[in-house]
């Protein structure tokens, strides 16, 4: 959960239209000549304006050693793109989620969160190279003209699409603005099938024109799709509903079709003698030992039913049976049936200087009631009312509270039906009222964990699993996970591999 929270996730930028007449360009990749609504020159615009955006919405890993890394990875192989002459930009963003994206104009984004599960340099040059893929055949240009053509305007989709998928269907600001932009997601966020085809293409063969073993790349896929299958068996485990796709995948669709093209495009560059290969796990392991494995210290950690955020002071519990999903934007606690929540949001400092202004001037309500009360010491507003939105009227069921150091956060009562509201009320109460500054045996919880490379014990992932922490859920599915074991594999004692600590 950020420091600083936004209203509303959807960048500003998002609904720039682009006026300009469609000219004709020739695709640097297949060659042949397409009407388009964005030259050249509009995706160079394009990226440069949004790659500030992005980093507004996440940060860049503090990390220069890493961020170096997978520049100097990423630059090879942009070389090797049919648009080597555009100056292109990799950053790996502070984010545990499983994803990667690029903008128009050479600019790629690629999380830690999903290098965590990477074993070797092809497999990050296998991502790199297919976003890269993305930019070289102008895709995000062919959908902004696509959808311009269909009465949709040209909206920058690459960074709602983006944005949506890392942080899964929650983002939004007021509920109706939630739905709109999910649905918004879900026709720009996706590639189509040929699109994907293409990407895997390129993809392979930058990699095979720096001596990588383009196989990897099914690697990829296959460790993908175990990272969901991890997720489904882990939410089962803990009598929840498996979430729905919100990642790397989520906008990559990884239909059987889509995977055998996949092997046949990359057994066709496959090349088992390259020269980066004997070496490429070893760097990769090195370079990422000690990054931040899960939640950063800057967005507060979840701990079981424990949420601790130390910078801000603060420390929440979930109710039994709820779960806990931490984004950059926003915390939401859900319910087992995934038909409940209480999301809390930091207010920024110009929401108001008393509850009352915050109730004006965020919800600017039509009509409704607020009462005051105190929450472990804190002062407390609940308004309950209609409140105005750019299409219309909504319900508004929320608190207000002032933490640690005046900070005012907003927790929103959201279920499907007002019934289910009703329902779930004493539990989201129950939540809202855990809300209190954290113990100094709390900040000590609050510690991050980290990736670290150590050799395979004899005894096992059994063995191995003794470092990890108590608290890392399913802690040896997650380690094997984690080193591609998941989730029979077997690993040679002495084998570097990577451990949480």
């Amino acid at each position: 959960m950020a420091i600083c929270e936004k209203l509303r996730i959807a960048l500003p930028v998002c609904a720039l239209v682009f006026l300009a007449a469609c000219a004709t360009v020739r695709n640097p990749v297949t060659g042949e000549y397409e009407r388009t609504v964005m030259d050249e020159r509009s995706e160079l615009a394009a990226g440069q304006k949004n790659h500030q955006e992005v980093l507004k919405e996440y940060r860049a890993l503090d990390n220069p050693l890493l961020q170096a890394y997978v520049n100097t990875i990423g630059q090879k192989l942009a070389k090797a793109s049919q648009r080597a002459n555009l100056e292109w930009h990799f950053t790996v963003l502070d984010s545990p989620e499983i994803n990667a994206f690029a903008l128009p104009g050479g600019y790629v984004y690629i999380t830690r969160g999903i290098l965590a599960y990477f074993n070797d340099e092809a497999e990050l040059a296998g991502v790199l190279g297919h976003e890269i893929g993305h930019v070289t055949a102008r895709h995000a240009s062919q959908r902004a003209t696509r959808q311009q053509a269909a009465g949709v305007g040209v909206l920058l989709a690459s960074v709602l699409g983006a944005v949506l998928e890392s942080k899964g269907y929650g983002g939004a600001g007021d509920l109706t603005q939630q739905v709109s932009q999910m649905t918004a997601a879900g026709y720009i966020a996706s590639y189509s099938r040929d699109q994907e085809s293409q990407a895997d293409q390129l993809g392979a063969q930058y990699l095979a024109g720096n001596q990588y073993d383009s196989a990897r790349m099914i690697d990829v896929i296959d460790m993908l799709g175990k990272q969901e299958q991890f997720a489904a068996d882990l939410a089962r485990k803990e009598g929840h509903t498996p979430a729905p796709r919100a990642d790397w995948l989520a906008s990559h669709p990884s239909n059987d079709k889509r995977l055998n093209d996949i092997r046949q495009t990359a057994l066709r560059y496959h090349n088992p003698q390259a020269a980066q290969a004997a070496k490429g796990r070893e760097r990769f392991l090195k370079a990422i030992d000690g990054i931040t494995f899960g939640e950063s210290r800057e967005e507060g950690v979840t701990r079981g039913q424990e949420f601790f955020h130390e910078p801000l002071g603060f420390a929440l519990t979930a109710p039994t049976g709820w779960r806990i999903k931490n984004t950059s934007s926003e915390l939401v606690m859900m319910n087992g049936a995934g038909d409940a929540a209480l999301i809390m949001r930091t207010l920024p400092a110009d929401a108001g200087a008393t509850h009352a202004d915050i109730v004006r001037r965020v919800f600017n309500p039509v009509s409704g009631r607020t009462t005051q009360a105190s929450i472990n010491g804190f002062a407390a507003t609940h308004f309950v009312g209609v409140a105005r939105t750019q299409s219309g009227t909504q319900a508004v069921d929320a608190t207000i509270i002032s933490g640690p150091n005046n900070q005012n956060y907003l927790f929103l009562h959201a279920a499907k039906s007002a019934a289910i509201l009703q329902r779930e009320r004493d539990m989201l109460l129950t939540a809202e009222n855990s809300f209190r500054a954290i113990s100094a045996q709390e900040r000590l919880l609050a510690r991050p964990w980290q990736l670290r490379q150590v050799a395979f014990p004899a005894g096992g992932f059994a063995q191995l699993v003794k470092r990890a922490p108590a608290t890392l859920p399913d802690a040896e599915a997650q380690l094997r996970l984690l080193n591609g074991a998941y989730p029979d594999g077997v690993i040679q004692p002495g084998t570097l591999v990577k451990t949480v600590e």
